[in-house]
């Protein structure tokens, strides 16, 4: 395919030897398959500031801190130096924070480098050798629904164990490879400790999988895991390896209702399916 603009110095300068195609574009960015000293991986090139819909808002921001202190109080002032320098610590977010999950043991996409607004990584596969589907793309069974958000539970765990919160979590950033989930999209990961709005945020992500496997699984949408995580972790009980339950004595009750309402919706839009095959099936849609 023709070389993106935004590629092509790293053409140039033989740290890619050739773009093979567009895998997606998102709305932070654009991803292509290349090729790159005979390896295939995945170049993600980062929209400008003005161009992503994705913004650098402030909530996930907060607790980011600067090493340089001229840096730190022109991007305070919002100058136009300032500002650089904030898009550069945006983007070099996501670079530190694949370090960071990777040595503690969360399952995310191996990087290699990170040059003029593009991050070469590991192109996560399938079974296949194909680039992975994302969640959204796969239907499970019940059993396999709760395995894999028994999994992505204890992901978001090590996560926080790390010092980080996603902070955008959801079926649409979480690829599926041959041993499970895979994390990825992780520019706006906020510091679990520094930032104001990260239990929010975190409850907000373990949430997010609640509701999307609580399709295949209905059961999960009575759990409490994002209350549980927090209190553990508030309370420095929270470590890579604990053992989860789901429950919380201390669940209120307006949460209690809203978990009431899901069954219910989930209920109905099951019926409305059942009701749905079987018109099909006696107009011989099937």
């Amino acid at each position: 395919m023709k070389i993106p603009k935004r590629l092509q110095p790293l053409v140039d300068d033989g740290l890619i030897d050739e773009v093979l195609f567009q895998l997606m574009s998102g709305k932070e960015a654009q991803v292509f398959v290349v090729r790159a000293n005979d390896e295939i991986r995945c170049a993600k090139v980062y929209k400008e500031a003005n161009k992503r819909s994705f913004k650098q808002a402030v909530q996930y921001q907060e607790g980011r801190t600067v090493r340089n202190s001229r840096r730190a109080r022109a991007m305070s002032k919002g100058t136009r130096y300032g500002q650089k320098e904030a898009e550069d610590a945006w983007l070099n977010a996501e670079v530190d924070a694949l370090y960071r999950l990777a040595e503690a043991g969360v399952r995310v996409p191996t990087p290699f480098w990170f040059l003029e607004g593009v991050l070469v990584m590991e192109l996560v596969v399938d079974e296949d050798g194909d680039p992975a589907p994302r969640l959204d793309d796969v239907a499970f069974d019940p059993d396999t629904a709760r395995e894999y958000h028994a999994q992505m539970m204890m992901e978001i765990v090590r996560m926080l164990c790390a010092g980080l919160v996603h902070g955008d979590l959801s079926e649409f950033n979480v690829l599926v490879d041959h041993s499970g989930p895979v994390v990825i999209d992780l520019p706006q990961a906020v510091n679990a400790a520094g930032n104001n709005n990260a239990k929010m945020m975190l409850t907000r992500d373990v949430n997010n999988m609640r509701d999307y496997f609580g399709q295949y699984a209905p059961d999960l949408l009575v759990t409490h895991y994002a209350e549980e995580i927090w209190h553990l972790f508030e309370h420095g009980n929270l470590h890579p390896n604990v053992k989860l339950t789901g429950e919380f004595a201390e669940s209120n009750v307006d949460a209690d209702i809203a978990t009431m309402m899901r069954i219910i919706e989930h209920a109905k839009a099951e019926e409305e399916d059942r009701k749905e095959r079987e018109r099909m099936a006696r107009d011989g849609e099937f």
